[in-house]
């Protein structure tokens, strides 16, 4: 491994992946898991490898080919594209293997193309990320949604529809992305970021710049799934394969979120988006309105994986509300929550997915204590994400609240602080609804019947090893995460604060 082709190495890990997968796959299937696998956490070893790196050496810059930007495409690698790999990295292999039980039990026999597609998105959210041109992130924004398709489609009998709003609605991000970047282009005569960035204050007031920044922030916003732009999540979280999921909630929503704050803040720069053109402004509003409405639908939910989408939509928009506040508190309670949420909501799903593999339903109805008896390990990571979720310390969430409160309360803006706080009492309501039922309410209640795919055979038992082990890792990764929030505060998301912020 040289230092200079650090930037391109996990991107070209996973579509080797995807292209050695799909060959060998064909004739044994079999290979396809380890594959995987081994990608990932090669991949994992490099993103962690980056962190001191780019901490050390400021920005790492590779250019494709030898061709220098703007004619180039080039890669760069600097503390906030370092942060954001690594945590991708450890949540994919985490996921990956979950999946050794739970790809089998829900997709018989289609394992290689799943593990191919699979490897696909993550080369897309990596390019997403280590790109440093405005096309190539286009490029790469389409191989992760195309892929994201695929992975939602394969579920259950109504995932097709949801896999088709899914392709609509990103159909439609991606469609306004690139009408802003035409408009972009046609401001600036580059698609370098760096070059863009350089030649911006030369042209800050043309029209045709607030059109770029408008039409841009809408097609991320889509695929960030900002109220009321959220429309295809919910079902797509729903019916989308366990493995799906756990790898698109966690990540797939911040990935668009960081190229919000890297195109925001880092091209346009702070000044020009939260004064000049307040779009931040927006953003920070309608996220408001996205924590009281995605909080309140979750309420109402009796499935869970339906019930964590919903919670989903709320706590995008504690992203979406540190970035409204376009201040350094604001900036460290959003990219803070970017890893938190990362953590949570994959510890979630996989509790949803060892549910769906020993009892064949997520129904929270049918839930009650013998739950608390049968797979108690299980529940342990689930009541240990919830507190989070709902802001308990010392436990991660919490600290990201605390950071966005903050940043509330210097703004003045006593409306967020009311949501933040609002939104912790409703997340408290939907969790806690399910808490009670597993530790309070007695059985008796009907259990459905188990779905096909279940592994279950006789009486309900807990989630094998392999299903148990990372559900258990990122549950006590949420618990490090708060303990040593300070020092990831104070060393890798001080450092990655915007210059005029």
């Amino acid at each position: 491994m040289t230092l200079p082709n650090s930037p391109a190495l996990i991107p070209v890990i996973y579509l080797a992946a995807s292209l050695f997968i799909a060959l060998a796959g064909m004739r044994r299937k079999r290979t396809a898991y380890p594959l995987a696998l081994f990608a990932a956490a090669a991949a994992c070893s490099v993103a962690i490898f980056n962190i001191p790196l780019a901490l050390c050496a400021g920005a790492v810059h590779y250019c494709f080919g030898g061709w220098p930007p703007p004619i180039g495409i080039e890669y760069v690698l600097d503390p906030l594209s370092a942060f954001v790999t690594a945590v991708m990295a450890l949540i994919s292999l985490a996921v990956l293997i979950h999946s050794r039980r739970s790809v089998p039990l829900e997709l018989a026999g289609k394992e290689a193309p799943y593990y191919t597609v699979l490897m696909l998105l993550l080369c897309g959210f990596n390019g997403i990320v280590l790109t440093g041109d405005f096309f190539n992130l286009y490029v790469f924004l389409e191989i992760a949604s195309l892929a994201g398709y695929g992975l939602v489609g394969l579920g259950e009998k109504r995932s097709p529809v949801a896999a088709f709003r899914y392709l609509i609605m990103g159909t439609l991000g991606a469609s306004f992305y690139l009408m802003g970047l035409a408009f972009l282009y046609l401001a600036t005569g580059s698609l370098n970021m760096a070059d863009v960035a350089r030649i911006l204050p030369h042209v800050s007031g043309a029209p045709v710049l607030f059109t770029a920044v408008s039409l841009m922030t809408i097609g991320l916003g889509i695929k960030m799934a900002v109220f009321p732009l959220h429309g295809w999540l919910p079902d797509a979280y729903t019916y989308a394969p366990s493995t799906s999921v756990a790898i698109l909630a966690p990540l797939g929503t911040k990935i668009a979120a960081y190229a919000i704050i890297r195109v925001l803040f880092y091209i346009f720069g702070v000044q020009y988006v939260s004064r000049d053109f307040p779009v931040t402004t927006v953003i920070g509003w309608l996220s408001a309105f996205g924590i009281i409405y995605g909080s309140i639908m979750a309420m109402t939910q009796t499935e869970l994986k339906r019930m964590l989408a919903y919670s989903s939509v709320a706590q995008i928009g504690y992203i979406g509300m540190g970035i409204g506040l376009a201040s350094p508190l604001g900036l460290i309670g959003a990219v803070l929550h970017v890893l938190n949420h990362a953590f949570m909501k994959a510890c979630l799903f996989l509790v949803a997915g060892n549910l769906r593999a020993r009892a064949g339903h997520t129904l929270i109805s049918a839930l009650n204590e013998s739950y608390r008896r049968k797979m108690p390990w299980t529940f342990a990571a689930f009541t240990v994400a919830a507190l989070s979720m709902i802001g308990v310390p010392p436990l991660a969430g919490f600290f990201s609240k605390w950071y966005l409160a903050l940043a509330a309360i210097d703004a003045n803006n006593w409306i967020f602080l009311a949501v933040i706080l609002l939104s912790s009492l409703l997340n408290a309501v939907y969790f806690f609804n399910i808490l009670e039922r597993v530790y309070l309410r007695p059985s008796g209640a009907s259990v459905p019947e188990a779905r096909s795919g279940a592994e279950l055979a006789g009486p309900q038992s807990e989630a094998s090893p392999s299903l148990l082990a990372p559900t258990l890792a990122l549950a006590l990764g949420i618990l490090a995460l708060g303990l040593f929030n300070a020092v990831i505060v104070k060393k890798l998301i001080l450092p990655m604060l915007p210059a005029g912020m």
